[in-house]
């Protein structure tokens, strides 16, 4: 008798991708009865359920009001919901966290360590999101913001192809050797997206040590389209697993198991889009170091959206998924070579930090300031004001600057978090040591670039000319 995928869903099996190679040893080994089953429940997925209860969490925060407490208890009770996820082992909150998504959803600040598994929707589409700086000495900050204005492109797409960076062939030949990388449209973007910024919270900072008084730069960015197409890629292979092994987990948390030819692929894109991401940074860097002819003397960086591989003591590896989290422990970043950054917003200095894991921290600090409220919930409270009214108000004295021409109130100090706050709950819970601050001069972000997009004045100017032909 032929088995086939009908003989083993009626023996009570789940469907799945092991049904075929199952069906084909099966039929070769004429398998019947009690070996046929003895055999399938050998191969088989093992189903793994929810933890009954949440593992260990520490919370490094806490609220010094009604809306912060809203903010920190919805963030804990998604924590503790992702956390009966069954590969997790512990996870931490940090100062800056705010929710993201449906209860159960990582928040921004969170740290979530799985055993052998690698959740994509836990360092999210935006993944590698990092910051750099280069300290550029003795020279005025508004040169090296004029300078670097000329050099870096925020908004949607790419550089038009005549102000495109090269993407180095050993880049380009890491992409092509992974099958989840080595497409037309990554490739594409590969290249195009190479020296962009995006939008959002995205920026290019600028201004001075405390300590030296140089003339320090920094960049705040993630991995552009590539990334975003690895997530998409991630979330589908990982829903896959998620339907055979463990059903019942929430699809944002589904995982893809490390040691499957799928986790390996997966954890090599990774690494890849890793690489890229920094060259990204460091393209606009030497560039506008060029456009000024200096050197500059020193360089760091750090990424804050990311998984980072940790050996453990049994035979499975640990999976630290930091969402907005700033890695302290080295361990996380071999190839660090300074301290991290902390930016808070753009009218507050961008810290300079070095610490140690400790039982509560887990070996991270904040990324940021965060968010009590959305964007459009900020925007909501400043009804009533201007656009130019907020911002004038709130860039008192610093060099602001939007790429799209167009304000973005939802990225103005006021839409994040007391600055002052987060500090002084870094140093309550022991989130790294200040060693240094960026003092303020000026910034680029991206502005609100889809109030003015290509597509929306082609749709007025085509408004217009059927209004003129009636």
């Amino acid at each position: 008798m032929e088995i086939t995928g009908k003989t083993l869903v009626a023996l009570g099996y789940q469907p799945g991708k092991w049904f075929k190679e199952a069906i084909i040893y099966a039929n070769q080994h004429q398998l019947e009865g009690e070996q046929l089953t003895n055999y399938l429940d050998s191969v088989k997925p093992i189903h793994q359920p929810l933890h009954t209860e949440t593992v260990d969490l520490k919370i490094n925060i806490h609220a010094d009001n009604d809306q912060e407490q809203g903010n920190v208890d919805a963030v804990v009770a998604s924590m503790r919901k992702l956390l009966r996820t069954p590969t997790m082992v512990k996870g931490a909150v940090m100062p800056d966290a705010c929710p993201t998504g449906p209860i159960g959803t990582i928040p921004v600040g969170g740290v979530a360590v799985a055993k052998n598994a690698i959740h994509p929707g836990m360092h999210s589409a935006d993944i590698c999101c990092s910051v750099m700086l280069t300290d550029v000495g003795m020279i005025d900050p508004k040169k090296v913001l004029d300078q670097a204005q000329q050099v870096t492109h925020f908004g949607f797409g790419g550089r038009s192809y005549d102000k495109q960076f090269l993407l180095p062939t050993r880049l380009k030949n890491s992409f092509k050797d992974n099958p989840l990388l080595n497409k037309e449209k990554m490739l594409e973007m590969a290249q195009s997206h190479l020296g962009t910024q995006g939008d959002g919270n995205h920026f290019l900072f600028v201004g001075k040590s405390a300590k030296t008084g140089h003339t320090m730069m920094v960049t705040h960015h993630g991995s552009r389209g590539v990334g975003a197409m690895l997530y998409s890629q991630g979330m589908k292979i990982a829903e896959n697993f998620r339907k055979q092994i463990s059903p019942e987990t929430l699809k944002q948390n589904a995982w893809i198991p490390f040691d499957t030819e799928e986790g390996k692929q997966y954890w090599q894109a990774l690494q890849t889009i890793r690489a890229w991401t920094k060259l990204n940074h460091s393209m606009l860097h030497d560039a506008t170091l060029h456009g000024l002819r200096v050197q500059g003397y020193d360089r760091y960086w750090n990424e804050h959206n990311f998984v980072f591989q940790v050996g453990s003591t049994s035979d499975e590896p640990l999976f630290y998924h930091a969402k907005g989290a700033t890695p302290l422990d080295e361990k996380f970043l071999p190839d660090s070579t300074g301290p991290r950054l902390v930016p808070l917003n753009m009218a507050e200095p961008v810290l300079i930090v070095q610490g140690a894991t400790t039982k509560d921290n887990l070996g991270f600090a904040p990324h940021g300031a965060g968010r009590n409220i959305s964007r459009s919930a900020h925007k909501r409270e400043k009804q009533g004001q201007t656009e130019l009214q907020i911002f004038q108000e709130e860039t008192e004295g610093i060099d602001v600057r939007f790429f799209s021409g167009e304000i973005d109130i939802s990225e103005l100090p006021s839409a994040y978090k007391n600055a002052q706050t987060v500090r002084s709950q870094m140093q309550t819970y022991g989130l790294g040591d200040v060693i240094d601050e960026v003092l303020p001069y000026g910034s680029i972000m991206a502005g609100d670039w889809q109030k003015n997009a290509p597509w929306k004045r082609r749709k007025k100017n085509k408004k217009k000319k059927q209004q003129c032909a009636k």
